[in-house]
């Protein structure tokens, strides 16, 4: 192991109150081959020798690093050992990742601008995708993507609120007024406080025109043509997440990654 691989794994592991030990090994990991302490290609530590350096069992290192082998971040050589990636894989449709990370690309950071943060009465939508009663309250976000002070795309965001919320994401009910604070995209905050947790997740893409309130705020005229994406995203088996993205024909090309076909 490397000295700054070795100084790296010794900082003190933050886990989260409500998040599972692995997930917070996980993030320590990722951080570290995105940050390139683990240089792409190169052996990581073994198993013993991070569970030591991190203070966690093998079977919590075990678990860090399947998950990291699901998200292509490292593969494993049988016999030999596990490796971190020859190429970080860019996040697409295919995976849940905050959307500013799937508009995002190398050397062109997305921002995230918070338009609203309220609490609202249930609609149709929100009823129906969150399967939540109709006299029940969500709360709605609101945020504006750009690059370069381009506006990219609206991404309108649900999660159910109240006594809802608190059965189904208790650390989440009582930081309600981080999220509202974050500068992230709603489902970044929620991934940032809770880990990689959620799926699975459908996606729907539509197509439609931005009309007058929407237009003002991506830079277009009413009847310009946008892409509408609509997910519902489950957590420990329940709706947890329902949200719009409305993103202008400015926007880069988005990826849907296709395995190959069984026994290609």
């Amino acid at each position: 192991m490397s000295a700054n691989a070795g100084a790296f794994l010794a900082q003190p592991l933050t886990v989260p109150v409500g998040q599972p030990l692995r997930v917070a090994v996980y993030s320590r990991l990722a951080q570290g081959i995105h940050d390139e302490v683990f240089p792409l290609g190169s052996a990581l530590p073994k198993e013993a020798d991070l569970g030591v350096s991190l203070g966690v069992s093998r079977t919590v290192i075990r678990e860090a690093l399947m998950l990291l082998e699901e998200d292509g971040l490292i593969r494993t050589r049988r016999g030999v050992g596990r490796f971190v990636t020859h190429a970080l894989p860019r996040p697409g449709l295919e995976h849940l990742h905050p959307f500013e990370e799937i508009l995002g690309a190398p050397g062109r950071p997305v921002t995230c601008e918070r338009i609203e943060a309220t609490l609202q009465r249930t609609t149709d939508f929100v009823v129906r995708g969150l399967q939540m009663d109709e006299d029940s309250n969500a709360w709605f976000f609101e945020t504006r993507l750009s690059r370069g002070g381009e506006p990219l795309a609206l991404v309108q965001e649900h999660i159910p609120a109240g006594s809802d919320l608190r059965d189904l994401m208790p650390t989440v009910a009582g930081r309600i007024e981080e999220l509202r604070g974050s500068t992230s995209t709603l489902l970044g905050a929620l991934i940032e406080i809770l880990g990689p947790v959620f799926g699975p997740g459908e996606c729907t893409i539509t197509a439609g025109i931005a009309g007058a309130t929407r237009a003002k705020l991506l830079g277009l005229r009413p009847t310009d043509p946008l892409l509408i994406l609509t997910q519902t995203v489950q957590l420990s088996g329940r709706p947890a997440y329902l949200a719009k993205y409305l993103v202008a024909s400015t926007g880069d090309p988005m990826s849907i990654l296709q395995p190959p076909q069984s026994g290609a």
